[in-house]
């Protein structure tokens, strides 16, 4: 491998936004990432459920709340 072409990696804390914070390298300073194992529901068995922007009541809104059945 070539010196000097590669960029530098660090060992930094990641932080979640749920606030718990991890170390890990990367090359990159500073990482913030939305899930992590502390808040994944698939290691908390806790279902999250957001719909920020009401996507499925202008889908019910447009459409109705009949599903056709195929």
């Amino acid at each position: 491998m070539k010196k000097e072409i590669h960029p530098k990696i660090n060992e930094i804390n990641a932080r979640c936004v749920c606030g718990k914070t991890f170390k890990t390298i990367s090359t990159f300073n500073e990482i913030v990432v939305s899930f992590c194992s502390n808040c994944h529901p698939y290691f908390t068995n806790k279902q999250q459920f957001a719909d920020v922007e009401r996507r499925i009541d202008k889908f019910y809104k447009k459409y109705g709340n009949k599903v056709d059945k195929i």
